[in-house]
């Protein structure tokens, strides 16, 4: 029997899960992409604490105008600013086993034009 998109979703992203993961000095950039927003996060793995967090539903980016995929990459530049004052300049990126193509791939840039190595 066929698996259903979600549980195809879920079967990649327990297999990147596995080899991803969030630490002190380089903490876990996960992504959760809904059909109307984008949201990103900081995660420590070790300690469970959300160091950072964007989303485009925060106030400064629901007012902006624009594509999906610009707005998503306006999130990624405020979560990479976020980070950045948080002492953060390393990640490790998870897709959340959804493809790098689209809005998941325009909020990776622009969270490497703001600073983030990954």
């Amino acid at each position: 029997m066929a698996l259903t998109k979600t549980q195809r979703r879920q079967r990649i992203k327990s297999r990147i899960k596995k080899t991803v993961s969030g630490t002190d000095a380089q903490p876990r950039l996960a992504v959760y992409r809904s059909n109307k927003e984008i949201y990103a996060q900081l995660v420590n793995d070790v300690t469970g604490v959300t160091i950072a967090a964007a989303s485009s539903r925060d106030k400064d980016l629901s007012s902006k105008k624009g594509t999906k995929t610009e707005v998503a990459n306006l999130v990624g530049k405020s979560v990479a600013e976020k980070a950045i004052k948080a002492g953060v300049s390393g990640v490790s990126f998870d897709r959340g086993g959804y493809l790098y193509h689209g809005r998941v791939k325009s909020l990776a840039e622009g969270a490497r034009e703001a600073g983030l190595k990954f």
